[in-house]
């Protein structure tokens, strides 16, 4: 009777890659978060369109997401002994 080894969906290294673009995500989305004021009446132009929530935060986000396409479409290296 042969033991046969069950092979899970994802290698641990695609889990791995996983958990670093959905890190990366998150990242992107509190960069992105805030600038808001408790007066109406008050409006900071600098700290609503600085570059960090304009041009790092999205691409942040976008970088998380093709690491997470990365990880999932990954196919793990076969070691056949």
């Amino acid at each position: 009777m042969d033991k046969e080894k069950k092979q899970l969906a994802f290698h641990p290294d695609n889990y791995k890659l996983l958990l670093i673009g959905l890190a990366v995500n998150i990242l992107g989305f509190l960069l992105m978060i805030g600038g808001g004021t408790d007066d109406p009446n008050k409006f900071n132009a600098d700290e609503l369109f600085s570059d960090m929530r304009i041009t790092v935060a999205p691409f942040l986000i976008v970088a998380g997401y093709v690491v997470i396409m990365y990880a999932i479409m990954r196919k793990p290296k076969s070691s056949e002994k």
